[in-house]
């Protein structure tokens, strides 16, 4: 449940304003302790993680749950996966109406 895969992609989104402790936007250096809440802007989703305690020193992927639980609504994860087949739907500006081979090959792809 590691929210960024690196610490230079975390830093890269406090930086931009995708990170907030507590309704506040969070600096990269800023510590965050038991109880606060922290939210994350990725992508259309945003991730809320309330923070159960602070390790002692870096853990790996694996223990991270055992110090957040994810308050994400399940609505937040449906718009990724909505976003997802509406990119995949989309078609090309001025590539006029679809043929009926691509109307048969959505009709197969959707049902």
């Amino acid at each position: 449940m590691r929210i960024f895969k690196t610490r230079s992609l975390a830093t890269d989104a406090c930086r931009a304003g995708s990170v907030a402790v507590n309704t506040l936007a969070a600096k990269p250096a800023r510590d965050v302790r038991a109880g606060e809440l922290v939210t994350v802007r990725q992508g259309v989703i945003l991730r809320t993680l309330r923070v159960l305690g602070v390790p002692p020193a870096r853990v790996g992927a694996k223990l991270v749950p055992e110090f957040c639980a994810d308050l994400t609504p399940p609505a937040e994860f449906e718009k990724a996966r909505e976003q997802r087949v509406q990119h995949l739907l989309e078609r090309e500006k001025g590539s006029g109406r679809p043929t009926k081979r691509d109307r048969r090959l959505l009709d197969r792809f959707l049902g």
